[in-house]
């Protein structure tokens, strides 16, 4: 009887966190707490893996070039998304504090005053990106034939710059004020028209035109666009928070609070994504084989990483909550249970990759020197895996905490002065491009370490936003 009644209320749980939760964050038993904000953040981001590894497998099929291309159109964005990410940690930490404090209409006011100035991003990141595309994908070392192929999808992605910003920016809004589930299916409606437009305007699947790959480009823009007018159509009526006429006009108070808590985490992410782009310009020199390669990896690796990614947003707004409410114990208890859960999944992931890296390669492609580099650098990158388990919902916990900063400063120490000049070093060796893969499992190995300490120290407790 006892198994019974314990399967049943992790049942209830389940129904709850799908459903829609009112819970307290703030009060009550952790755990549920953490289970039910939990499970609809990693579906969330579960939807997003899913999509990237889809969309590697449809252009996969173009040959290695469309596929170096989209890599390296990725990873050019990867300014946006850390502008987008960054910014969104400071929304985050915002809209949770005034929420655990009972202020409604202030949360709702932060979230206005995000998405004007994610508008104003974009547009401002948008323009360029599309008239120097070809210049981006030269800078990012494609050679004549990839950019020749990629240049009108580069267009296309840079054009919908004001899709990305706004689904991470409404997002982050959502999930402040503990609406987890409305996040959920904001980026499953964005990844699931993703997932069905991808093949019919690549391919030209019935009455649509064949694109090739610029059509994963208008697949992905019309996806998240579509989710973008969701995410519109919960927030001006939604149950946890609903954004009222009155709230939609300039604050500078407001709006000056959100930009001083983003700075760090814009310089956070920035931080972390542009190591991405030199690692990618070390393995570029490799040949176009490699980057292809390296490219189905990194899908790959996201499939599993972005779940738990969306583990760790749980942990940042039960902390955002419970410290705005003031209830710093419970807070930190939040982060090791979250954690723990995250060291749990990442283990059997780890093993998973390990024994099977070749077999999941060759899903993707029949190139055997393709294959190859991407079952070492889905194997290599995996053994780093526990460690950013932990690394990476401590991370998140210092975000919610409005202390921004502090993962800066890891970052720029584990990945600018540590894996970028061991990426270099060790493709030098008779390692080659294996080496840049074991740099990358070493800094965040690393990275997760030093966040341990510095979280232990409890500064993080004693930020105001």
């Amino acid at each position: 009887m006892p198994e019974t009644s314990r399967t049943r209320r992790l049942f209830a749980l389940l129904a709850e966190s799908l459903r829609g939760s009112k819970r307290d964050l703030t009060s009550g038993p952790l755990a549920p707490a953490v289970f039910v904000l939990a499970v609809p953040m990693a579906l969330e981001m579960v939807g997003e893996s899913v999509f990237a590894v889809v969309d590697a497998l449809f252009i996969a099929r173009l040959g290695a070039p469309a596929l170096a291309s989209a890599g390296l159109t990725e990873t050019a964005l990867g300014l946006v998304y850390a502008v987008a990410i960054g910014f969104s940690f400071a929304v985050t930490a915002v809209v949770s504090r005034r929420y655990g404090e009972g202020d409604r209409r202030g949360a709702a006011r932060a979230g206005v005053q995000s998405i004007g100035l994610g508008l104003a991003v974009a547009l401002a990141l948008g323009v360029p990106g599309v008239a120097f595309a070809p210049n981006v994908l030269v800078l990012m070392g494609a050679d004549a034939e990839t950019v020749a192929v990629g240049t009108l999808h580069a267009r296309i992605m840079f054009g919908g710059m004001a899709t990305i910003i706004l689904l991470f920016l409404n997002n982050a809004i959502l999930r402040g004020v503990g609406d987890a589930q409305a996040a959920m299916r904001a980026l499953w409606l964005s990844n699931g028209i993703n997932i069905v437009l991808d093949p019919c305007l690549i391919f030209g699947l019935g009455p649509f035109p064949e694109l090739g790959l610029p059509g994963a480009a208008v697949a992905t823009t019309i996806g998240r666009g579509t989710g973008v007018l969701y995410q519109f159509w919960v927030l001006s009526r939604g149950s946890r928070l609903r954004v009222r006429r009155e709230d939609i006009q300039v604050r500078w108070k407001v709006l000056k609070n959100l930009c001083r808590v983003s700075v760090g985490g814009i310089a956070q992410m920035l931080a972390d994504i542009l190591p991405w782009i030199l690692l990618i310009r070390i393995i570029a020199s490799f040949g176009t084989v490699a980057v292809a390669g390296w490219v189905i990896a990194i899908r790959v690796a996201l499939f599993v990483i972005l779940p738990c990614w969306g583990l760790s947003n749980a942990a940042a707004t039960l902390v955002g909550q419970n410290l705005g409410a003031g209830q710093p114990g419970r807070a930190e208890r939040a982060v090791w249970i979250t954690g723990a859960w995250n060291i749990v999944f990442m283990a059997a992931v780890t093993g998973i990759f390990v024994a099977f890296a070749p077999e999941i390669a060759a899903l993707f492609t029949n190139d055997a020197e393709v294959r190859a580099i991407a079952a070492t650098a889905l194997r290599v990158v995996s053994y780093g895996y526990v460690f950013y388990a932990l690394g990476m919902v401590i991370r998140q916990a210092f975000n919610g905490a409005g202390d921004t900063l502090t993962p800066t400063w890891i970052d720029l120490l584990c990945f600018w002065l540590f894996e970028i000049p061991l990426a270099w070093a060790l493709s030098r060796t008779g390692l080659g491009v294996e080496g840049v893969f074991w740099a990358v499992a070493l800094a965040y190995s690393l990275s997760a370490l030093v966040s341990t300490l510095i979280f232990r120290r409890g500064g993080w407790k004693t930020m105001t936003v």
